[in-house]
């Protein structure tokens, strides 16, 4: 089973921009597509950006342009690099596999995105 643990996340005006990252252990992470998720109050969990094992990347109309997932095989690493930040995207961010196999998620990352 995998384990994730988020971190990155913060408060950051309107704008602006952070880098997010999940570190994966536990599997053979390589081997799985993996995405970066979000849940704003109120909300359903919703798949925001997914990348295969070979690289290849999809977004979601509301990030694309903006967002920018990419992984690092050899260190276990997903990372979500986000810039023109809109307050409609503040949310708790988690990764996980795409699609999601029903195994356990991280503790997530809180975004914040006001001024």
């Amino acid at each position: 089973q995998v384990q994730l643990v988020e971190s990155g996340g913060g408060l950051v005006q309107p704008g602006g921009s952070l880098r997010l990252s999940c570190a994966a252990s536990g599997s053979i992470f390589s081997s799985y597509a993996m995405g970066w998720y979000r849940q704003a109050p109120g909300k359903q969990r919703e798949l925001v950006a997914a990348i295969r094992s070979a690289g290849s990347t999809n977004y979601a109309d509301s990030v694309k342009g903006r967002f920018t997932i990419s992984r690092d095989n050899a260190k276990n690493t997903v990372y979500l690099q986000m810039s023109s930040l809109k307050p409609e995207d503040t949310a708790v961010y988690y990764c996980n596999q795409v699609p999601w196999l029903g195994g356990s998620w991280g503790q997530g990352t809180q975004v914040i995105v006001s001024s």
